[in-house]
Formats: structure tokens, sequence, C-alpha cells
């Protein structure tokens, strides 16, 4: 991976200083190419600092062959972490999070059929300390760019929910997101257990909705899945009362959630 990252980029990412001096350039290239997002699969943000020196240290002993131990892995990755979101604040970008999942826990069917074979399932990490040192950090350095976090534990949704009110800066509308639901939530319950703790403890109105996997064209029907699941919430409401029956609301509402927000908060051209 160092050789093909130093092949591209045309930085020698063997050393620590080129390693950074290549993500930057990747960066930079795609920037040029329009992009607007990055996206992390992670079980957890680790709750640890890591300075440049131990950074510089971990990448450069396991460039010789050794190993980082677990410790220096999360310390690590804590640093680049920081270090992709502080790239992403100054062009603009948004951040996705993706937290949670156990990859290959079914060892028996990872030795047969090798990684990705089906197996992954929920994890049961501990969310929170790690995702407010990263938030907190970045903001404390006015470095906090648009972010969307997503759980795959329904344990973690009140948490999720909540915790993103906690650094929206007043400029940007919804400037941090909870995301929708994701993997194992991405079903009817899941989708409607993250829009009503969104509601409860944040402001729908901002939500910018489904994504998906763009590697699945079979994944793109969950759009409409979830403008179906939208509607009858939305529906549900008015007719309990909840929200007053006012159609030019609710279907500002409801275009905005699947449409409209999204269309501004990455500023698509379309």
């Amino acid at each position: 991976w160092t050789k093909r990252l130093s092949a591209i980029s045309g930085k020698n990412a063997d050393t620590f200083e080129g390693l950074i001096a290549a993500l930057n350039k990747r960066h930079d290239d795609f920037a040029a190419a329009g992009c607007r997002a990055t996206d992390h699969g992670l079980e957890y943000l680790p709750d640890v600092t890591c300075t440049d020196a131990e950074a510089k240290s971990i990448w450069e002993k396991a460039q010789k062959g050794t190993a980082a131990t677990f410790t220096e892995s999360e310390k690590f990755t804590a640093y680049i972490m920081l270090h992709v979101g502080r790239l992403n604040h100054a062009k603009g970008w948004t951040t996705q999070l993706h937290l949670g999942p156990v990859r290959d826990p079914n060892l028996g069917l990872l030795n047969r059929l090798g990684s990705d074979a089906g197996c992954d399932t929920i994890g049961d990490y501990r969310q929170g300390p790690g995702l407010i040192r990263w938030f907190g950090t970045l903001s404390g350095e006015n470095t906090l760019g648009k972010t969307i976090i997503y759980n795959i534990n329904p344990a973690d949704t009140a948490l999720f929910a909540c915790m993103i009110g906690s650094f929206q800066d007043g400029i940007t509308a919804g400037k941090i997101q909870y995301g929708s639901g994701w993997w194992f939530l991405d079903q009817e319950r899941g989708m409607r257990d993250q829009m009503n703790a969104l509601s409860d403890l944040g402001l729908l109105g901002q939500f910018v909705g489904m994504i998906t996997d763009s590697r699945s064209f079979l994944s793109y029907p969950r759009h409409e899945y979830f403008r179906r699941i939208l509607c009858d919430l939305v529906g549900s409401d008015v007719d309990s009362g909840r929200i007053p029956n006012r159609a030019e609301w609710t279907e500002k509402l409801i275009a905005d959630v699947s449409y409209q927000n999204a269309k501004k908060y990455f500023g698509f051209k379309l």
C-alpha cells in the first residue's frame, strides 16, 4: 500500500513526512476531480491523543517491520483522523464517520472464504468519548468542518442524535448531521428510529436524508424506500395532531429531506 501511495502521489511515503505529504497530495487530486466528502469506516474513534513525534515514531517503526501495539494503533488512528478532519475543513468537504461494525468475526468462514464473506455484525463499542474528543479538538481549533456520523448499533441512536447538537456553529444550518440508518439499521425500523430520535433531540428539517452504496447499483432503490417511510412518518404526525396540517409546510419538509438539503449541503449543482 505504501509503495502504491508513493507511486501515485510522487511522494516517498516510507517516511512519516512523506506519508503526510502523499495524503495531502491525494486529497488535492481528489479535490481537483470534484470530490466533496471523505468516508471513514471504523470500529470507533479512539479516545487518545498523539503528538507529531509519536505518530512519526509509530509509522517509521512499522515501516521497518515492527507492528504497532494496540495503544500505538489507537494513537495513530486518532492522529490521522484529526489530520483528515483539518484537510476536509480547509476545502469545505464533509467528513462521514461510519462507526461500530465488527469485521470477519467467524474465523472458520474467514479461513475458508477470506475477508468480507458476509458475516460482519454489530459491534458493542463505546462511541461517546472518542467522538467527543475528535469533535472537541477540531472545534477548539476552529477546524471542524461539516460532518455526518452514522451508528450501526441501535443502542447508540440517542447518543448520536444528541451529540450533534453540541457542535453546531450557528452559521451553517445542519453542519453536524446524524446520518440515516446504516447497514443493519438500513431497514424500516432503523430508519424510523433514526428520524424519530433526530426529531426528538435535534431538527429533522435540516436532515440531509438517505445515502446509498454507490458500489452497488441495486442499492439505489433504498432512496424510494426511505422517502415512503419519511412520508408515512410525517403523515402520521399530521393525523395524530403532533404537527400542523399545513400542506405547504409538510411538502417542503419532505422535499428538503429527500433532496434540497443534500443538494445545498454538498454543494451539488443540479
